[in-house]
């Protein structure tokens, strides 16, 4: 799809894109008449919006001000936006669902359209421009494999934080990494190259000091920021950050297989084609210790008819096609008189 339209647009509104991570939170502004083409009025960033993870006000304050953000450097007002979506992670039940759309409809006139989704169905959408099928798999700070047929039924599997196992994340890989080297240090574990490493990393002088650092900020982002430290150790040949990295690909893929699986997304005989956006830093870390390829490959080995998909455009645009989708479905429903 091209990024550019050809000719004048009718200017029939907006819409707005929210791709809220563990990390950060974007918010694109397209044009409501770009017929589902790609052309940004403006882009925002801000931290946070998982509220599982700074908590509930942080976390309806980072949306409303980067939206409020992208509004403004479209120079638009609340007034003309016709349909927005908001892909959050930390959205894992209709309860979460619900609280967000009373919030937007407080925040926005009566005649916007909302969707609110987790943050794995822009995700998904990027990949496909805005079209839901298929199935998509994102390890960034946290990590979720989400899938959905045509016809609409929905799997996804893990998702559920760092407390409850959502170990490919980036969170997962570093926090075994900061458990490894305390291990080696009291003798419960191997000596590893990570010690060194996460030590001049985190400037600090010794592992007794990893355990104050650790828990003087509970950001789960602060801590997936040391994925690079565990790959580059594990291309120095580091047994250790080799093991992990090996089962961070391990537990990806079978987050990957047990939503195929669920929804046969390969036909009853496991071998059709269908697509898999893969999206996050973790999956895009290091090319000589490439996570994302091995990932594919493990599951290629039980579902051959994969086809992984590098996103064109970032998951905050594919929030907004969807919006756009959806508005315009809609829209011919109600035209159609069905």
């Amino acid at each position: 799809m091209d990024n550019h339209t050809n000719g004048p647009i009718e200017d029939l509104g907006v819409v707005l894109g929210v791709d809220g991570g563990t990390t950060n939170t974007v918010c694109v502004c397209l044009p409501y008449g770009s017929a589902g083409q790609v052309k940004c009025l403006s882009r925002a960033v801000a931290g946070s919006s998982n509220r599982n993870s700074v908590g509930e006000n942080a976390a309806m304050e980072t949306l409303e001000n980067v939206m409020k953000e992208a509004l403004s450097m479209a120079e638009r007002d609340w007034s003309e936006v016709r349909a927005v979506c908001l892909a959050v992670s930390g959205v894992n039940h209709p309860s979460d669902q619900k609280r967000l759309l009373d919030w937007l409809r407080m925040k926005f006139p009566s005649h916007v359209k909302f969707y609110v989704e987790n943050d794995a169905v822009a995700a998904l959408a990027s990949g496909t421009m805005g079209k839901l099928h298929g199935c998509v798999l994102i390890a960034g700070t946290g990590s979720i494999a989400y899938g959905i047929t045509e016809d609409g039924r929905e799997a996804r599997a893990a998702g559920a934080g760092p407390v409850l196992g959502d170990w490919g994340s980036g969170y997962g890989i570093a926090a075994q990494a900061l458990t490894a080297v305390i291990k080696a240090h009291d003798g419960r574990g191997p000596l590893t190259r990570l010690t060194d490493n996460i030590l001049k990393e985190l400037q600090l002088s010794s592992p007794d000091e990893v355990i104050g650092w650790t828990y003087a900020d509970a950001s789960w982002a602060r801590i997936a920021a040391l994925v690079p430290v565990v790959v580059s150790s594990a291309i120095e040949g580091d047994e250790v950050a080799n093991k992990i990295l090996h089962e961070s690909v391990r537990d990806l893929a079978d987050c990957v297989i047990a939503v195929v699986r669920r929804l046969q997304l390969c036909g009853e005989d496991g071998k059709g084609r269908f697509p898999l956006v893969m999206v996050g830093g973790v999956l895009e870390s290091n090319k000589k210790w490439d996570i994302g390829k091995e990932v594919t490959k493990r599951i290629s080995k039980v579902y051959p008819g994969i086809n992984p998909i590098q996103p064109e455009v970032e998951p905050a645009v594919g929030a907004a096609l969807l919006a756009w989708h959806m508005c315009t479905k809609e829209g011919k429903t109600v035209q159609n008189g069905t």
